[in-house]
Formats: C-alpha cells, structure tokens, sequence
C-alpha cells in the first residue's frame, strides 16, 4: 500500500495494489492492478470513487484528476448524443458514422454560437428545441429567443401554464 496524498482536486482516500483471484480474471489478468478510492469533485460536489487500473506509473492523484477531466467530456457526448438524436446513425459504415458526428459537432458549435450571440440563460436542450420548431417556419432565430421573454437567462414565462407563448402567433 502506498502512502495517502491530498491534491488540490480531490482526497486519495487509498491507493493499493491488487491482484485479481478468481481462476477465470487470473487467468485472463495475471499482473498485478492498482486500486486508487478517492474523493473527486464531480458536478460541484465531491464524490468518493474507486478507479481501478494497470498503470503502476502515475500518482493516485494523477489518475483521479484524469477520471475528473474524462467526466465532463462524457457529459458532453451524453448532451450531444440526447439533443442531437446522435445515438442512432443512418447507415454503420466508418465513413457514414465520422460524417453524421461531424455534422452533430457543427450543429453544436452553431447552437452554442446562437447561445452566446443571445446570452441564452437556460439549458441546452430548450434552446435546441426552440430553434429545431423555427427551423420549419420563417421566423428570425434572434428575435424569436428575445421575443419569447427567454433570452438573456430572465427566466420569465409570459404566458399562463396552460399555453405556450410564442408572440405573434394566435
């Protein structure tokens, strides 16, 4: 067992070294693993996690700190993937797969682009939905987010719960 670190990130909480025992994992597995328990900050709130690997190089708080920086790129392609529809691909083939995720990153880019120009204060699937529905009609994307009272994060309904505002519309 090696010794327990504190890193600015997060708390190594253990840090061992394991060897699988069961026939079939030995067999498949023979080298030893390491086993680092560690508290990680993940969406503002500190988590204990247990990371198991072969890397016997890095420091504990190395391989905490790359499990926290994987994360928020999971939460991106988890986002993409749920808003853009990303999950089912048209065809299977590698070159069809690479050019519906370039697509789906581009969509995004330009989305966040809107979000920025509009100073949109809310999720990114409600802006994706918004744009999707004024896609089809003639309506200016900017103005349709100001004029519906949402932009710039105010959060204000300006219709009752029981319709949705859209101004203009009747």
């Amino acid at each position: 067992m090696r010794k327990f670190q504190d890193g600015p990130e997060g708390q190594i909480l253990r840090d061992d070294l394991i060897q699988l025992t069961s026939p079939d994992s030995k067999k498949a597995y023979p080298v030893p693993l390491r086993r680092v328990v560690a508290k990680v900050e993940v969406d503002g709130e500190l988590r204990e996690m247990v990371f198991l690997t072969s890397n016997l190089a890095w420091s504990a708080q190395t391989i905490a700190d790359l499990y926290r920086c994987r994360w928020s790129i999971e939460v991106f392609f988890k986002e993409l993937k749920q808003t853009l529809q990303l999950a089912d691909f048209l065809a299977h083939n590698a070159n069809a797969v690479r050019w519906q995720v370039w697509t789906a990153l581009l969509v995004y880019l330009l989305l966040r682009f809107c979000a920025f120009l509009s100073q949109w204060g809310h999720s990114f699937t409600r802006l994706f939905t918004l744009l999707r529905a004024a896609l089809w009609q003639r309506w200016e994307w900017r103005g349709l987010l100001e004029g519906c009272g949402i932009a710039g994060g105010g959060g204000r309904f300006l219709g009752t719960p029981e319709q949705a505002y859209l101004p203009g519309l009747h």
